[in-house]
């Protein structure tokens, strides 16, 4: 079949690929200048199937309304009017709210996991068969508490997760510190932690563009700095895409253009809801703004190998080579990406704060006024109310929606894109026995599959 896929970042990369892979004619539409250039720039690193939790528990709005006012907080809901995008955060948070009970929480880690363990094992079948450098460690994923109430909910997070074949064990202080000894001029805050040793981390960026390169060796072609103009549905059947080649600054730079296809994907992230409702397709979509600084490490005997959670600030860092990658809050405030506004300074002086309290002198954590360059950063993660993404069929024939998958999408993503190749291709893939509405279509079913 011929095959578009709109969006360029580890969802659709991994999705052309495995197309690829099945003998499909690929194209795939980006409007930045390569691969990898939005959603997955610089997320955490961490490919955190132990850490498969949603957002939404039963403790969760008590949480959200007590952080309102803290412009650092770990989730900030920041209401828009309730028109255009505004009501679509409006009827997201009510959404959210309705998965924040016990019952949902534990459907929903049951399918987060399972599609993490899945794209473990898809990722690592791509890795151990084509070269592909992308800081690559294996070394697990720690998790250290500095609130003794706190670490005393980490037995059950850790039984949880053992029930769904993972296995997160806690960890006294000693044991964490001789798993990860950089955190040792920290000890003193430290109460306990829990670790998994299969888990690992890298660099979605590199890996990303490093498939998308193995893609256009196989005859994927791309068509990057253009911009998705309108989808193509007639009589419910989805068959075209229009699109026009953009600048640097995004602004129309030719005339447009229709793509034909047999069966076209959308897996733009954030942006996949508004581009999808073009055409009666409502999915609960809603962006997160999520915040990132890679710091230069200035003393790499004593920089951390192991990639780590911070569990009072909820904030994850990874060893990315020579540099320090430290992510974390959330900001549910519509589509800005603005890094100057009071909000987005505190976020990502938060984080510089965290690093070198944690780790003093460690890395050059110094701000742009101070001399140093902090490479901040944030990105839009693609949020479902349950965390859960949408991977399959829409109600019109011939579309299909990989999309949904918020700060999971580097945990998630190879086994998305497998996924969602199986079904275009007509193949059962091996999780369908963990979601018993496969095949249902995305609009009417959220689900890892549906």
């Amino acid at each position: 079949m011929k095959i578009i896929v709109l969006g360029a970042g580890i969802i659709g990369i991994s999705t052309a690929w495995h197309l690829r892979e099945r003998g499909h004619d690929v194209t795939v539409v980006e409007r930045q200048s390569e691969a990898s250039m939005e959603t997955t720039f610089a997320n955490a690193g961490q490919i955190s199937v132990s850490y498969c939790e949603p957002w939404a528990n039963a403790e969760a709005p008590l949480k959200v309304l007590k952080w309102m006012t803290k412009p650092d907080a770990p989730l900030l809901f920041r209401p828009q009017w309730p028109v255009g995008e505004g009501l679509q955060q409006w009827l997201w948070g009510l959404r959210f709210l309705a998965q924040c009970n016990d019952r949902a929480f534990e459907r929903n880690v049951s399918q987060l996991v399972a599609l993490g363990a899945y794209s473990h094992a898809a990722l690592k079948d791509i890795v151990n068969t084509h070269a592909i450098n992308y800081h690559r460690l294996q070394r697990g994923i720690a998790h250290y508490y500095t609130d003794a109430s706190a670490f005393e909910s980490a037995g059950a997070a850790a039984e949880l997760m053992r029930r769904h074949g993972v296995s997160r064990r806690v960890v006294s202080r000693e044991e964490l510190l001789k798993i990860e000894p950089a955190f040792q001029p920290f000890a003193h805050r430290i109460v306990g932690g829990t670790f998994t040793d299969s888990d690992e981390s890298g660099d979605a960026r590199l890996f990303t563009q490093g498939l998308a390169k193995l893609c256009a060796e196989r005859g994927v072609n791309f068509l990057y700095r253009h911009q998705v103009q309108k989808l193509g549905v007639v009589l419910g059947l989805a068959r075209s895409v229009r699109v026009a080649p953009v600048d640097e600054q995004g602004q129309a730079s030719g005339a447009a253009r229709e793509l034909t296809a047999d069966a076209i994907v959308v897996a733009a992230g954030s942006y996949s809801a508004p581009l999808l409702r073009q055409v009666g397709v409502n999915l609960p979509i809603y962006p997160g703004k999520g915040y990132s600084a890679t710091f230069k490490i200035l003393k790499p005997e004593a920089a951390p190998w192991v990639s780590a959670i911070d569990d009072e600030l909820k904030v994850a860092m990874s060893r990315l080579g020579n540099e320090l990658r430290v992510a974390g809050t959330i900001e549910v405030g519509g589509y800005d990406l603005s890094l100057d506004s009071p909000i987005a300074r505190a976020r990502c002086e938060m984080l510089a704060r965290r690093i070198e309290t944690v780790m003093p002198g460690v890395c050059d954590t110094r701000l742009e006024a101070e001399g140093g360059q902090p490479n901040f950063w944030c990105g839009l993660r693609p949020a479902t109310p349950t965390n859960i993404p949408f991977i399959g069929q829409t109600a019109v024939q011939g579309l299909w929606v990989n999309a949904g998958h918020g700060t999971l999408g580097w945990t998630h993503g190879a086994g998305s894109g497998k996924a969602l190749a199986e079904l275009i291709h007509g193949e059962l893939p091996s999780i369908a026995d963990r979601f018993g509405f496969l095949g249902q279509s995305a609009p009417r079913a959220q689900a890892a599959l549906a």
